[in-house]
């Protein structure tokens, strides 16, 4: 299957060119077909399987060809909610890739950030919005957003929502949404809360899952290392003494966890960051490019900061803390592989995490391979 057979314009087969794709991936190959016969969609997948491209690609379709420049400023017609900051800008940049010759215009708001440029490109008029919650909400208390002409709603990773505390949020936004739209529901995993919020806001949807865990076999070498708790550091700072390990997505569990580690790696003279809720906007985005042009060889991050970072051949993901959702090893992972190309996870189990370790291989087609001769290796 490729592009060109999935009744794509050519505006937008143009863009796809551009930026080197040729092939759908998976959920792409499933959902677009069905979005662009104007069905509500509900997909289980994570990021790093193309799900950006699979709703941004039928939107900007539907939407072209429908613009008329005599109706005056342009209204906002299709909404995309998303939990943080950071991937609300890569969907944006998705958006900015995918629909440069479509001539319809787009814009992100998020929060932690002076709202003035935000709203004077609302005032200018946009086609396409894409938001996180609180941010959403505060501009249409004040007047800034109004939501009634929305015909495509995009309700991305949303159990992520659930976890950061928005689903409230989110249900404020869906009841200010006209009841004739489009809706497309991504969720990673499903739990009951989340089961039941796609349930009341989709009309009969069709369902795709793409299940990460064939891509985790195929595409990343993973490994275990059984060590202290105590040598953890000792031993993450031994692994990066390889210079082949061109970069690396370190996750730890809490913000004081990222803080710790990235400065004990700056100690050991390897250049490291950290990113977490707590850095502000402009300290989180200062190290993702770092990280992106690879001034930083190391990024420490929290599950939830991490969630939005896409790094194009992400080399290396080191699980420093085990997590304890076994889900969450899979998103974390799914960091590097991406794209096709290959990637390496490590991890790093106490004696503490092999309960949450054991509920990891419940997930896998097999068990993580256990590397024994480290320096700093437990039975």
């Amino acid at each position: 299957m490729l592009f060109e057979n999935l009744n794509l314009i050519e505006p937008i087969l143009a863009a796809i060119k551009t930026e080197g794709y040729t092939k759908p991936t998976p959920i792409q190959e499933k959902a677009i077909p069905v979005l662009l016969k104007g069905r509500d969609l509900m997909g289980c997948a994570q990021t790093g399987t193309g799900k950006t491209a699979a709703f941004a690609i039928p939107i900007l379709q539907l939407l072209y060809g429908k613009q008329n420049p005599a109706a005056g400023k342009r209204q906002i017609k299709a909404l995309i909610i998303t939990p943080t900051r950071e991937l609300a800008i890569q969907i944006n940049e998705s958006f900015s890739a995918y629909g440069k010759h479509t001539g319809l215009k787009h814009t992100v708001i998020y929060g932690g950030v002076s709202q003035g440029s935000q709203t004077n490109t609302l005032k200018n008029g946009v086609d396409i919005l894409i938001a996180t919650p609180g941010r959403l909400l505060d501009l249409m208390n004040q007047g800034f957003i109004s939501l009634q002409n929305i015909r495509f709603f995009v309700l991305d990773e949303a159990d992520r929502m659930l976890d950061m505390g928005f689903i409230h949020d989110v249900r404020k936004i869906i009841s200010k949404l006209p009841s004739q739209r489009q809706t497309l529901f991504f969720s990673a995993t499903m739990p009951p809360e989340i089961q039941k919020l796609a349930g009341s806001i989709l009309m009969n949807p069709v369902k795709v899952e793409i299940a990460p865990i064939i891509a985790t076999a195929d595409l990343i070498r993973q490994s275990l290392f059984y060590v202290k708790k105590t040598d953890k550091k000792s031993l993450l700072i031994h692994i990066l003494k390889d210079q082949s390990i061109e970069t690396a997505l370190v996750f730890t569990r809490t913000k004081h966890g990222a803080d710790k580690v990235s400065r004990d790696l700056l100690k050991a003279g390897i250049n490291a960051a950290a990113i977490h809720g707590n850095k502000s906007q402009s300290a989180r985005q200062t190290a993702l490019k770092n990280f992106k042009n690879r001034s930083t060889r190391v990024l420490v991050a929290t599950d939830i900061a991490a969630r939005g970072i896409d790094v194009e051949q992400l080399s290396h993901v080191i699980n420093y803390e085990i997590p304890n959702i076994p889900e969450t090893y899979i998103h974390r992972i799914g960091r590097t592989g991406r794209a096709g190309l290959k990637g390496v996870a490590l991890s790093f189990c106490d004696a503490e995490e092999r309960i949450f370790l054991k509920d990891i291989h419940k997930l896998l087609p097999r068990p993580i391979p256990v590397i024994e001769n480290h320096p700093f290796s437990v039975s």
